[in-house]
């Protein structure tokens, strides 16, 4: 099935960024895409995310056009069907790290997973307030409350950049492991072409254009 599919998507800040962008995202795929700093890799990120809108194009997320859904239909596939994770870890810091993946089980009728924490390392650090954690729990935390809500679709900007080498290699093979026992996919964005070239599919940005790698 396909979860995701963008068609000639072009996007202008100050100067044009890219154009006629197009992929598509099928079930237990997973996408990376690589290119210099300011090439655009993460505005394309939050555009088939649906954060930002794009200039011209279109994004479908599981074979209906996001540009004709009703707000009430985006806003729930966005709550359960879609899973952000982002270098910066935006948890509620108020909160403990359990509050953190309550929060998201909740909202998402989903259960959290001793399993998941223990892959995790932070099953010793879940009573911890978010800013008694290091950046790497922090990271690893929010990982958790992404995966928590069950996403057909795991959007990651630079997931792995505060994690050392090994624990960046366990995280994606999670991810991996992930897609293919939920039938979902990943989209990844990174600087770190090791981690890229693990994902089925590598794309490059480069010269306003989306050309395929591998």
């Amino acid at each position: 099935m396909n979860l995701l599919s963008a068609k000639n998507i072009s996007h202008t800040f100050d100067y044009e960024l890219f154009h006629n962008v197009s992929l598509d995202l099928e079930e237990q795929d997973s996408i990376a895409i690589i290119g210099i700093s300011g090439s655009g890799k993460s505005t394309l990120l939050h555009i088939l995310s649906t954060l930002l809108k794009a200039d011209s194009g279109d994004v479908e997320l599981f074979g209906e056009n996001v540009a004709m859904m009703s707000k009430k239909k985006l806003s729930q596939i966005k709550r359960d069907s879609l899973g952000l994770v982002f270098q910066s870890h935006y948890l509620f810091k108020g909160f403990s790290a359990q509050e953190n993946l309550e929060v998201a089980a909740i909202l998402s009728n989903q259960e959290i997973q001793e399993e998941l924490l223990e892959r995790l390392s932070i099953t010793k650090n879940m009573a911890q307030k978010v800013t008694e954690l290091s950046g790497g729990q922090q990271q690893r935390v929010s990982i958790a409350r992404v995966l928590t809500k069950k996403p057909r679709i795991i959007f990651a900007d630079e997931p792995t950049g505060n994690l050392d080498k090994a624990t960046a290699k366990e995280v994606m093979n999670l991810f991996f492991e992930y897609c293919q026992e939920h039938k979902a996919g990943m989209l990844l964005v990174t600087h770190d072409e090791k981690l890229a070239y693990m994902c089925k599919k590598v794309y490059r940005l480069e010269n306003k254009e989306l050309v395929k790698v591998q």
